[in-house]
């Protein structure tokens, strides 16, 4: 589990940078061929990128406290560190026609890598219940 954890890691840190560097880079330019609701749509979806990888990494680094003995696993099951956000993560809404690729490449990404940190969080309940 230590490798998978920190593969993810690596991952939702890399994906997380990489996003950022988009955003910053196109927010001068960003799709203004495009129609104003449509950009706005961009923007919301910009926001549900920033909120996946935000939700993932706090997720992972409640992990790797764990890992290093730095909590227990009872305060990391606690609702407050757990994964949280589905209603607004676990959507994955189509970007407007003419949105620039890599956006949609983003989008798409960052929702696996949620949808799998969700599969990863359920698994704290489940060892839970397992526990004498």
């Amino acid at each position: 589990m230590v490798t998978y954890l920190d593969s993810t890691y690596q991952e939702a840190l890399s994906l997380t940078k990489e996003a950022r560097d988009y955003l910053a880079d196109r927010a001068r330019h960003r799709h203004l061929w495009l129609k104003p609701e449509d950009r706005l749509q961009i923007c919301c979806e910009s926001m549900r990128l920033t909120a996946r990888l935000t939700q993932v990494m706090a997720w992972l680094l409640v992990q790797r406290a764990v890992l290093d003995g730095e909590i227990s696993m009872d305060e990391a099951r606690n609702p407050d560190n757990r994964i949280s956000g589905q209603n607004v993560c676990e959507i994955l809404d189509e970007l407007p026609d003419g949105a620039d690729p890599r956006m949609a490449d983003l989008m798409g990404r960052s929702h696996q890598l949620y949808t799998r940190v969700v599969r990863l969080d359920s698994q704290l309940d489940r060892a839970e219940k397992k526990a004498p």
